[in-house]
């Protein structure tokens, strides 16, 4: 019997039939869209949140609040017009980062309503009642109308000069509580430097993703240091000092250490080096202290953070940031309850700049950590859609926003608590000011259009498996990427042409 002998696979039509299975593309990971599972996590934020209203009606005045069933309505409505827009138009962005800012809203609303109770005269939940509403919607527009986020990189050069408008306005309002932060007109007021930070950020993420290669390897190095060319790190470098500047002329330190950490967060990410936090920190150490010497207003609040309880020993009574460390040990581990608290005491910026004491008070240390647990999902979710971004420009305008989250929540929760010396701004969500809630929303709305740009499956490749990997669209499916070297025209490309590839 002859035996058989095994030749080479057929060349002819049949070949596909001998192809080698470990020579084929893998199949794509297709990710689970959980919009259900989103759907119950909001469902049982908005019971915490309805529960939280009915317990502070219940322990001051002993009957369930008149406006318990409409708040729990309006924030239920808030919750499935914003899950409608996700489901619609970002079916696979993560279930958790939605769930997270309604329950943080919803949790702030409580607060600002049970110090409303102790002050009558100045209601302020209704407001941000509105402006919460107005944050939802700005929410569901930027995802409906945002189809592709690397959209955002031609406009670049308008972001940072809006910025830079919104910033500068601010000086010919008159200051409120020592800083000129503020644009009042009528009854109305809201904090451009809020909005400001977001435009900053696509302008850091669209010039840096394009020079990234530039700044981390041409340059001067200095010891174990490499020094960009003034030419690639001077644009961004003069972006950044006027923001600061004029931050700093408007007296408000708190966004300026926001955008400086931010500026520094953003370099670290786009070039790899970890120089570059260490020049932050030691720039941020010599400013912070320049700035404490010679700028009053600052000095006070450094020397109220070293001397807290001076003022109870010059028989004036305790100041703000004592009130604030009485509150926090009258609260102990489970707190005194929603609506039992005295953290009023603390003065005018109780509801705002305070909220903390609030919480740390009647929610006690374990309601504390869990608020600062919720801050941590939300900033971890948001730093993991910027992992999974197939391009440069989305992965470091989802690590920027996420940065400026968790930025916000240290600079705050570390003034209140005596870590830092304290700044004026607003707690994410929790604090009141409508700006800043508007502001967070959007924050939150491209996170999860980044997110679902992460997760949402690859269309399947048209050519051989075998083809050219470099091609239109940086291998994202989603057509060519911005002509004109860069998001919007912005020169300086990295060096070989590489544009914004990976």
């Amino acid at each position: 019997m002859a035996a058989s002998t095994a030749g080479p696979p057929p060349d002819g039509p049949g070949a596909s039939l001998h192809t080698d299975p470990a020579e084929s593309p893998p199949p794509p990971v297709r990710h689970p869209r959980r919009r259900g599972t989103e759907l119950l996590l909001l469902l049982i934020a908005v019971l915490i949140s309805g529960y939280g209203y009915v317990e502070v009606g219940l322990a001051t005045g002993g009957a369930v609040p008149a406006g318990a069933a409409g708040y729990g309505a309006g924030l239920g409505l808030l919750a499935l017009l914003a899950h409608g827009a996700v489901r619609l138009r970002a079916g696979y962005a993560d279930p958790l980062l939605l769930p997270i800012a309604v329950l943080l809203n919803g949790i702030g609303l409580v607060l600002i309503y049970r110090l409303d109770l102790a002050t009558p005269s100045d209601e302020a939940a209704p407001t941000q009642l509105v402006w919460s509403a107005l944050g939802v919607g700005l929410f569901t527009a930027v995802v409906l109308l945002l189809r592709d986020h690397r959209t955002l990189q031609r406009y670049a050069y308008l972001s940072v000069a809006t910025a830079l408008v919104l910033l500068v306005v601010p000086i010919f309002f008159p200051a409120v509580n020592g800083a000129r932060i503020w644009i009042r007109a009528g009854g109305l007021s809201f904090q451009p430097g809020e909005f400001a930070k977001i435009l900053l950020a696509i302008f850091f993420a669209a010039y840096l993703a394009v020079n990234r290669h530039a700044l981390a390897y041409t340059g001067r190095r200095i010891r174990k240091l490499q020094f960009p060319t003034a030419r690639v790190l001077g644009p961004v470098l003069t972006i950044w000092l006027a923001s600061v500047g004029v931050l700093v002329l408007e007296r408000d330190l708190g966004t300026s250490l926001l955008f400086f950490g931010l500026f520094v967060v953003l370099l670290y990410v786009a070039t790899g080096r970890t120089g570059w936090i260490a020049v932050g920190l030691l720039l941020a150490a010599a400013g912070a202290v320049a700035v404490g010497s010679l700028e009053p207003h600052v000095h006070s609040r450094v020397e109220n953070w070293l001397h807290p309880f001076a003022s109870i020993e010059a028989g004036e009574g305790a100041g703000q940031l004592a009130q604030t460390y009485f509150a926090f040990a009258s609260g102990g581990l489970l707190g005194s309850g929603l609506g039992q608290g005295d953290s009023i005491l603390i003065g005018f910026a109780a509801k705002s700049d305070f909220i903390l004491a609030t919480a740390g008070e009647e929610l006690g240390l374990a309601g504390l950590f869990a608020i600062f647990l919720l801050y941590a999902l939300l900033v971890a979710r948001g730093l993991r859609a910027g992992l999974a971004q197939r391009n440069p420009f989305g992965r470091l305008l989802a690590t920027g926003l996420a940065s400026i989250v968790a930025l916000q929540v240290f600079v705050i929760a570390g003034g209140v608590t005596g870590l830092i010396p304290l700044t004026g701004m607003a707690m994410p969500f929790l604090a009141q000011g409508g700006s800043s809630v508007v502001t967070n929303w959007i924050i939150v709305a491209l996170l999860i259009r980044m997110s679902d740009a992460a997760r949402r499956p690859e269309p399947a490749p048209e050519g051989p498996p075998d083809g050219p990997a470099d091609g239109p669209g940086d291998g994202t499916g989603a057509g060519p990427a911005p002509s004109g070297g860069g998001p919007g025209g912005v020169p300086g490309g990295a060096p070989g042409g590489e544009g914004n590839r990976t």
